[in-house]
């Protein structure tokens, strides 16, 4: 195959996926308007089923607005060259592959981040302002971006470099070493990162003894779940939205609760929803997410393996010299299709998780209070109640509300 089949092959697939995405977001602009199913008629009031009207069609229009910038400037960097700029540009100041690679990287990454900075910044300061959800500061939104270019900068930089290291000290049987030093990663960023990486970026504090704490600890125990780390988290610093998640295993387990969580809900609520997320780890839901995503690491490391040290990788994206970073580029790229299905499989089971969290919730304590929680919860964040079926099907990882409440009714 030439590079230049190879270059349009891309670009086909770049077009054909973002025409797929605006379709189904089409078709689920549609049923914005639907009217509620009897069972949700309590979520909003009349006032209140407007504003969340309003929110999902300004999200829409903007989200269009966002995709095709990005659409865009990826067409414009494949067709003059860019990649061909930016790795002349970076082959100045070494002849290092690996120093290249991250210079190049650095160079894309940061270079992206500036030109989508203007939408971040309206999406947060003047659409979730205007419906009442931003609590961010301009502060804190500066900071966050240094945050998360250090972030990228140490940890993508170190782990893109041993790779590459990887690649040129054992050629082809490099994605071995790179799969055990990504499964590595891995499970010691799902160990620690609460209480690691979370402090960089939210303040958390263990729950204080009260009467919450109590009840969560005696439902802890009708389920023999030792449960020590309960812990809350500062959400309200960015956003009123809601959200409580489970992390760690063994001595390192934890549940996080947003303290927007807490303010949002009454007791019995919170711990319907932590019961909920107790089943994930009793039901082993969480090993086998880690599992899943450690085997197609491996699946897409091997298959990276194969085609990385062909030149017409490089060629394709215009690049004379070939290179491992611009191969991954392209090869990223052209793996997207697979990388969607794959997404579409771990989805079908992340809904099919999500039925029996509720179903273990429900039995271990209480059904009607995690439906009240949900109802609120998708109040406040102004959720769309009525979405497309072929638009959940591809983009849902948890089953729709109604979907959940029918189950949880049973």
């Amino acid at each position: 195959m030439t590079a230049n089949t190879l270059f349009y092959i891309i670009i086909a697939i770049i077009n054909i996926n973002f025409l797929v995405d605006k379709i189904l977001d089409a078709l689920n602009a549609k049923h914005f308007n639907d009217a509620l199913p009897s069972d949700l008629q309590d979520v909003y009031d009349d006032a209140e089923y407007q504003n969340s009207q309003n929110y999902k069609a300004t999200k829409y229009k903007f989200g269009i607005l966002t995709s095709t910038f990005s659409v865009v400037l990826t067409l414009a960097f494949l067709f003059f060259d860019g990649f061909e700029f930016v790795d002349n540009l970076a082959r100045n100041y070494s002849e290092n592959p690996i120093i290249i690679a991250l210079i190049f990287f650095g160079i894309i990454m940061i270079g992206s981040d500036i030109l989508t900075t203007p939408f971040s910044y309206y999406s947060t300061f003047i659409i979730e302002e205007k419906f009442g959800f931003n609590k961010t500061t301009k502060k804190t939104f500066v900071l966050d971006k240094l945050k998360g270019w250090l972030m990228s900068a140490i940890l993508g930089g170190g782990i893109l470099a041993l790779i590459i290291w990887f690649y040129q000290i054992t050629g082809s049987y490099f994605w071995l070493y790179a799969w055990g030093l990504v499964t590595l990663f891995t499970v010691f960023m799902n160990m620690f990162y609460s209480k690691l990486i979370v402090p960089l970026f939210n303040k958390q504090t263990p729950l204080e003894a009260g009467e919450l704490r109590d009840k969560i600890s005696a439902y802890a125990k009708t389920v023999g779940f030792k449960l020590d780390k309960i812990f809350v988290i500062d959400g309200s610093k960015r956003s009123t939205k809601a959200n409580a998640y489970f992390s760690g295993f063994g001595s390192e387990k934890r549940v996080t609760l947003y303290d927007t969580l807490i303010n949002d809900l009454n007791d019995d609520e919170i711990v319907a929803v932590l019961a909920h997320e107790v089943s994930h780890y009793k039901k082993k839901h969480i090993i086998f997410n880690l599992v899943a995503s450690v085997l197609l690491t491996g699946l897409t490391l091997f298959i990276l393996s194969l085609f990385i040290s062909n030149p017409v990788l490089s060629n394709a994206l215009g690049v004379e010299k070939h290179s491992f970073h611009i191969a991954l580029i392209a090869f990223g790229m052209l793996y997207a299709p697979i990388s969607e299905i794959t997404g579409l499989i771990m989805n079908v089971f992340s809904r099919k998780f999500e039925y029996q969290a509720d179903d273990y919730a429900k039995n271990t304590y209480k059904g009607e209070p995690l439906i009240t929680s949900l109802k609120k919860l998708n109040k406040n964040s102004l959720s769309n109640l009525t979405p497309h079926p072929a638009y959940v099907f591809m983009h849902y990882s948890h089953p729709t509300l109604l979907q959940r409440i029918q189950n949880l009714k049973k």
